[in-house]
């Protein structure tokens, strides 16, 4: 399938598939790139995952996911820290200078938003210099606020700049999603503030469908099927001066219900649709 040249398959978008089902099923469809998540590969073995895509010429866009810095209990906050270091190690075992962070969320009983972003860049402060001794930039994520109690209390990719431009972009950037940013009018300037200083690690798409289901968490749309102009996100991306990997990454019971290679065609030829043509 032509068009593909830029797109990458997230992992999770096709849990169902292993992880030699997915090499194979990329390698029927000519797609060249992935994002890993680090359950699975844990499950299958560092090691052999970084051979089995070796093997299959596949590129690792992205390792999902650090992150979760917020705790309080020094405890907690000691054992989040040495996770992201392993999860740093793991991003450069598989050959991908890219480790997508989710901030965390509030912790239980607190309702305050800025001391646990402030936790975030206390964090970014010791995590930063150590992925960038081992070839990894984190990329911040910001998420729907819907998400802001429980998973993530940066909401907005103005929100996640402001932690981000504390540290060197070789450390810290930002990912743009459109799931979560696409409601915001102030995203495309924030786009290009972060392409000014070369801080857009990664670029994902999921689209925005409704009713959101119970949960909220396996709402994302496939691509075309809801309210997000997805050329117009691109557009965004590219004249801020990304030209990198474009990962559809997508939480949705419906899709993971089916076989996992259909979706990952279908995804590939929504993809050409919707994104590139």
């Amino acid at each position: 399938m032509t068009g593909l040249e830029r797109f990458s398959i997230n992992q999770m978008t096709v849990k169902q598939l292993s992880l030699p089902e997915l090499a194979d099923a990329c390698a029927g469809l000519g797609i060249r790139n992935v994002g890993l998540w680090r359950e699975p590969v844990r499950s299958y073995g560092l090691e052999a995952t970084a051979a089995l895509v070796r093997d299959a010429g596949l590129t690792v866009t992205t390792l999902c996911r650090g992150g979760f810095l917020t705790a309080v209990d020094p405890a907690q906050r000691a054992a989040a820290l040495a996770d992201n270091r392993r999860a740093v190690d793991e991003a450069a075992a598989l050959g991908t200078d890219t480790l997508v962070l989710v901030s965390g969320g509030l912790p239980a009983g607190s309702r305050d938003l800025h001391g646990a972003r402030e936790r975030i860049a206390d964090a970014l402060a010791e995590l930063g210099p150590y992925a960038e001794r081992h070839g990894v930039r984190l990329a911040i994520e910001p998420l729907h606020p819907m998400y802001a109690a429980d998973r993530c209390v940066v909401s907005t990719l103005a929100q996640a700049l402001d932690l981000a431009e504390r540290f060197p972009a070789r450390q810290v950037g930002v990912t743009v999603d459109t799931y979560h940013i696409w409601w915001d009018d102030r995203a495309p300037g924030q786009i290009a503030r972060a392409g000014a200083a070369g801080r857009i690690h990664t670029f994902q798409l999921a689209d925005w469908t409704t009713p959101l289901p119970e949960g909220v968490l396996d709402g994302r749309g496939q691509i075309g099927d809801g309210a997000v102009d997805m050329r117009e996100w691109r557009a965004y991306v590219e004249t801020a001066g990304y030209t990198g990997p474009i990962e559809v990454e997508l939480f949705n019971d419906g899709l993971w219900a089916r076989d996992g290679r259909e979706v990952l065609a279908e995804t590939a030829a929504r993809f050409v649709e919707h994104v590139m043509e």
